[in-house]
């Protein structure tokens, strides 16, 4: 259900700004958006983990928090991620 550190390196690698950034918003955002995708794929074989059903809702709840900093912030970096990241808005 955790996203890997081979993962983790390839969305950090692939999202960052500079080569030394790990914690931007964008980053923050693909590793969520990866978690969510994993508990998603748990949650459908898992019908009655109540327990991952909550940490889901968290966790969107948290990207949501860093999508709405990042479109008050920087509406064009806003709608390219959501654009390579898939998710509906």
């Amino acid at each position: 259900m955790s996203v890997t550190s081979e993962r983790k390196t390839e969305l950090i690698g692939e999202f960052r700004r500079t080569d030394a950034d790990t914690g931007s918003p964008e980053v923050q955002i693909a590793v969520l958006s990866e978690r969510i995708g994993n508990l998603t794929e748990h949650l459908k074989t898992h019908k009655k983990d109540h327990t991952s059903r909550r940490g889901l809702l968290m966790l969107v709840s948290r990207r949501r928090r860093l999508l709405n900093y990042l479109r008050r912030t920087d509406t064009e970096v806003y709608r390219g991620l959501i654009g390579r990241l898939g998710i509906r808005k």
